[in-house]
Order: C-alpha cells, then structure tokens, then sequence
C-alpha cells in the first residue's frame, strides 16, 4: 500500500494536478490536450540538415514538441565500461558517445529552428557541463532521463532554474522518485512513466500507475513509451491521465541512430498522434472501450496491470546498472586519500560494478581507500 502524502502537498500543489494539468509556458497540458514529444534524441548524428528534416516531419506528423539529446561522452560513462556490437564491428560503448558529441551551435540553431515551426524545443542533458551549456540556450522546459534521476547534483543544478522539468521514471523506485521530487519540486515537474527496456513489452507497462504516481505525489503524470506498437500505449495512457506522451521518432528504422530501431518513422508517429487527437474528442472512457474492443480485454488488462509502482519485469536486470553511481575515474590504491576529482556519478552499465548512490558524492572526498578500486568500477562502502 502507499503511504498517505496528502499532508506534505501544499494547497497549491494539490490544485496544480487535481485534473492532471501541466503548464508549460503559457500551453496547458493534460489529458485533454496532452503534450506529444518527437524523442529524436541523437538520432540525426550531428547532421544539422537531417536534423532540421526530422522537426520537419515531426511536425507533420503531428509533433507538438521535438526533443534532443546533449551527450558528452565522459558525463555519461567511463572508458572502460565495454564493447557495444554495430554493424563495423564491435566498439567501446564510450566511443560510441563520443561520436555523439557535437558543438554548442548546433543546439542553438536546431533550436531556432524548432521554434519557427511552431513546436517547442526540449533537450535532455546529462551532466553539470551540458546543462549549463543547455541553460544559456533559453529553454521553456528540461527533459531529465530516467538513468538521471537519481544523479543529485544534475537535480539540484536544474532545480535552480525554476522551469518545467520532464521526469522520466524508468528502472527507479518509489523511495527513488520521491528523493528526486523533493529536490525538483512536485508543482513542476511531470513525472513520464517509463519502463527502461528496447523495446519495451506492452504489458510490462502497468498503466494504472499513472494514477497511483499522481495520487502519491501530487504531480502530473505522462507516459514515455518505448513499446513498438504506435497506438497502444499512448492512447491507453491517456485513459490513464495522461498529461504527455513521449515517443521515438526516427525518418526510417534503417537508419543507423541508436534508438531508430524502436523508433516511429513519420507515418506510424502521425497514426499516433491522430489516435491521440481522437481519443481527446471521445473521452477517456469511450476510447478505454474502443481499446478494449480492438485489442482485446485480456491484453488491455495485462496492460493496465495492478497500478503498483515496482521495477517491470524487462528493466529488473537495469537496475543500478543503467542508473547513476560513484565510479573511479583514476586507480585508487590502499591508503590514498580520495580527492574530489577521483571519482564521479556515471553509468555503471554491464561490466563494471555499481557503486554508492550519488547523493553520496559530498561524503566521499578526504576519506581512505580501504582497497585497490580499479579505474572505471563503482566506489563501494567496503572501499572507503
């Protein structure tokens, strides 16, 4: 059962959500008129022409925002965090993001251009250096990811800009996402259901939890889809009280992007989109029962799942692997005091350990390492 928290929400914060709006600069958001986000994340591989046809397309399909990745490779993972197999050959994942990596100005003129189609602009940053690059570029809202939110530091850094803040919720716990809200602030932040898996089972999803987050927490809620289907999850999550729908959006699966294979081409992205206009029109129970009809009421129910907030099924393997941790960045030897600049909250991934949590990084500097810690592994307390 969840715990009580109608006492620890002011009354502002409980008028804020009470019919699942979310405010974005002067757009209302909510499950009447819920915010579709483009996910092109880094799919246009630094090439600010394909980016620009990407907008282009999102917003004819039916895109109300686009957004896009800031990656800086050593913000996200250490060198020796592994292999990754592409279709050259296998490559060091963090390599792989430094291809990612890309100037200033082709945000700010993406950017530009976002904006002059009319859609607004949303980016995802993953470390204090992207996020203040990510701040002098103005924007109306922050997209945080779900591996992030845990990342204290990156919290507390976009906490102080007093925007919107898009939270994705995927491979975290209850005791995870409340830490994370209480440094964002419920009143501005909608939280994305997500489950941290490529691609995403459809009843993995547990769409109930939609309303068990917004009634737990007191914030507007939405739905960041990694699931195949273009229709399913999107409309169902509207039922749900969903104020944002996010989805991959990709020109064709072909592509070489890292997401394009779950991605939606233009023409499924506008089937969505249209089945999510739709179901604004009808309502969320004629459109629960169309649901029903269409894809039976086995699967819809499978779907909608017991509204528990708990780790899916897919993502368990995730966990603390995908989210942040204290990782060396140096060889730490028995007896050597451990500066500040020895270690950093980064991506644990598959072959290296998990470290502490990074709400531990202020108590770490000064102290001794017990034991050798390899460079690239996870700082744990036996270490220290």
């Amino acid at each position: 059962m969840y715990p009580s928290r109608k006492k620890m929400y002011s009354t502002l914060s409980m008028q804020y959500t009470v019919d699942g709006t979310f405010f974005v600069g002067d757009r209302a958001c909510g499950p009447q008129n819920p915010l579709i986000i483009a996910e092109l994340g880094t799919s246009h591989g630094g090439d600010l022409p394909k980016a620009r046809e990407m907008a282009a397309a999102a917003a004819e399909a039916g895109a109300d925002c686009v957004k896009l990745q800031m990656v800086f490779a050593d913000e996200i993972l250490h060198p020796n965090t592994g292999e990754v197999p592409l279709p050259g050959g296998m490559i060091r994942l963090y390599d792989r993001f430094r291809q990612l990596e890309v100037p200033p100005e082709f945000y700010a003129e993406f950017k530009e251009h976002v904006e002059s189609l009319g859609l607004l602009f949303l980016c995802t940053p993953f470390g204090l250096k992207s996020a203040k690059m990510l701040k002098e570029l103005q924007p109306k809202a922050v997209k945080i990811a779900s591996p992030e939110l845990n990342f204290t530091a990156l919290l507390r850094e976009i906490a102080e800009w007093n925007l919107p803040v898009f939270l994705s919720s995927g491979v975290s716990t209850l005791g995870d996402i409340e830490e994370a809200l209480g440094i964002l602030g419920e009143s501005r932040t909608c939280l994305l259901h997500c489950v941290t898996a490529y691609p995403a089972p459809e009843e993995d999803y547990n769409l109930r939890v939609l309303r068990s987050l917004a009634s737990v927490f007191g914030v507007s809620v939405g739905a960041s889809d990694h699931s195949l289907d273009p229709e399913l999850i999107p409309t169902l999550a509207l039922t749900q009280g969903a104020a944002a729908i996010e989805k991959h959006f990709c020109l064709s699966r072909d592509d070489p992007g890292l997401d394009d294979p779950i991605a939606l081409p233009p023409g499924e992205f506008a089937l969505m989109t249209r089945a999510l206009r739709r179901a604004c029109e009808v309502g969320q129970q004629e459109t629960l029962a169309c649901l029903r009809r269409e894809f039976g009421e086995a699967r819809i129910e499978a779907v909608l799942g017991d509204g528990v907030k708990t780790l899916a099924r897919s993502e368990r393997g995730n966990y603390s692997r995908t989210n942040r941790s204290l990782h060396a960045l140096r060889d730490i030897h028995p007896g050597e005091t451990i500066g500040a600049g020895d270690f950093a909250a980064l991506r644990t991934e598959k072959i290296l350990r998990p470290g502490l949590p990074p709400s531990w990084a202020d108590r770490i500097p000064g102290r001794q390492a017990r034991q050798f810690i390899p460079a690239g592994e996870g700082i744990r307390f036996e270490d220290v």
